[in-house]
């Protein structure tokens, strides 16, 4: 077999990054090269696990921790409208972040052309939400991944991406839609008027990318996959059924309190650990309760006073290894922690806050999976019930058991690899 090289292109956060890297890792074993074009805060990160992984440009020029810090102060500064429902958030947060990623594409058409060139992949992986001019130009077979909810990819039978609308919630649809496309209206002008100056025909009003001709990978489960009007063609698209990397091993530590009881993970992310008045009051209700607990507080560690025997708090956790070993899991609803969930079968309480945990979180219960519960309007008893029925109930457990089975049995990072590679072997 010819080496060739593929290159991918995630967005810059965490759980499209990891989702990569377990996908390169895959590709890599089977002999191909896999490098990295990556926002300039993220090139440690690929680097980190033995990639190459080279600088692309999507905002101003400024040192990686200056741009960690200025998406803190994004998420920090938006935590009020973290109590608001998804509707009510496309206003402030959504409109926000569209912004944000219109002019990241901008940033990057200014970089990407040269970088493709010196890097002349045989193949480009993209897995964010906007397209970039310079992928489809390049002239070379390009994938999309789609890390988050697979409601990404629009059907008129299922729910718009971001809304937390039930399946059956035909009137949340309309509703959600008509407010997403008025206020996404002048934004989404910018853009097209963006795609002309480089040559590329508009997109119709809401959307900001389009389904590959090549392939489209999911990483969503086919497990807790929606019903499509009309279902997804299996020749442009396919289910990877999550793609969890390998992590360094994890040794759960001693406690000082309740050894013996089940083991629960808390995390809320990177950037969702910012929400420190809603951690603590995990902690403290959970340090009531018959369980222990590890709980990722991120980069505010030293905020934590007084944490109750029964839980350990640190910076990071390797999750792939955490899960595991743990009994149920609390988190945000994103896409890493609600598929590694689903590999694994561990009930999950979501407690979502933006963009696609809302979908999740609603996809979980209404799988049979685990629970949605708002971040802020909950009792101790209400958690209590939850977290007894996440660890009691048999029909979650039997439920979560065949999912678990389903999913490890596909091992979703091969599957990709196998399908970027025969991409490859067909231009050969």
């Amino acid at each position: 077999m010819t080496q060739k090289t593929i290159a991918f292109f995630p967005e810059a956060a965490y759980g499209p990054a990891l989702n990569s890297v377990g996908i390169a890792q895959a590709v890599e074993a089977l002999g191909h090269k896999a490098v990295f074009l990556s926002d300039p805060g993220f090139v440690g990160v690929y680097e980190g696990y033995g990639f190459e992984a080279h600088p692309v440009n999507l905002s101003a020029p400024m040192p990686p921790e200056q741009m960690a810090k200025f998406w803190e102060d994004f998420i920090n500064g938006h935590i009020p409208n973290f109590r608001k429902a998804p509707i009510d958030q496309i206003d402030n947060y959504v409109k926000d972040c569209w912004t944000a990623i219109v002019d990241s594409a901008k940033w990057a058409q200014k970089d990407l052309p040269d970088v493709l060139a010196r890097v002349k992949p045989d193949l480009i992986c993209v897995d964010n939400v906007i397209l970039f001019p310079a992928i489809k130009q390049h002239g070379v077979p390009w994938v999309r991944i789609i890390s988050c909810s697979e409601n990404e990819i629009e059907d008129e039978a299922i729910p718009p991406h971001l809304s937390g609308c039930r399946q059956d919630d035909t009137a949340g649809h309309a509703a959600f839609r008509d407010r997403f496309n008025a206020a996404i209206q002048p934004i989404h002008d910018d853009y097209n008027a963006f795609l002309a100056e480089n040559g590329l025909e508009p997109y119709p009003l809401g959307q900001f990318f389009e389904a590959s001709p090549f392939m489209n990978l999911l990483l969503y489960p086919e497990p807790v996959k929606f019903d499509r009007a009309h279902p997804l063609d299996p020749a442009r698209f396919q289910y990877l059924e999550g793609c969890v990397r390998r992590e360094k091993p994890y040794e759960v530590p001693a406690f000082a309190a309740n050894a013996d009881k089940p083991l629960l993970y808390v995390s809320f992310g990177s950037l969702g650990a910012g929400d420190t008045e809603l951690l603590k009051r995990l902690i403290a209700t959970i340090g009531t309760l018959p369980y222990r607990a590890l709980v990722n507080v991120g980069d505010y560690k030293d905020q934590y006073a007084d944490v109750p025997p029964n839980v350990v708090i640190d910076s990071w956790f390797p999750q792939p290894s955490v899960i595991p070993q743990v009994d149920a899991v609390i988190h945000h609803g994103g896409n890493n922690s609600f598929t590694e969930c689903l590999f694994f079968g561990k009930p999950a309480i979501i407690m979502p806050y933006v963009w696609d945990g809302h979908d999740n979180a609603t996809r979980v219960e209404e799988t049979g999976h685990g629970f949605r519960m708002p971040r802020y309007d909950w009792t101790d008893a209400d958690l209590a019930a939850r977290l007894e029925a996440c660890i009691t109930d048999p029909a979650m457990k039997a439920k979560l058991a065949a999912t678990s089975a389903h999913m490890q049995a596909r091992n979703g990072q091969k599957k990709a690899a196998g399908i970027l590679d025969g991409l490859l072997e067909a231009r050969a």
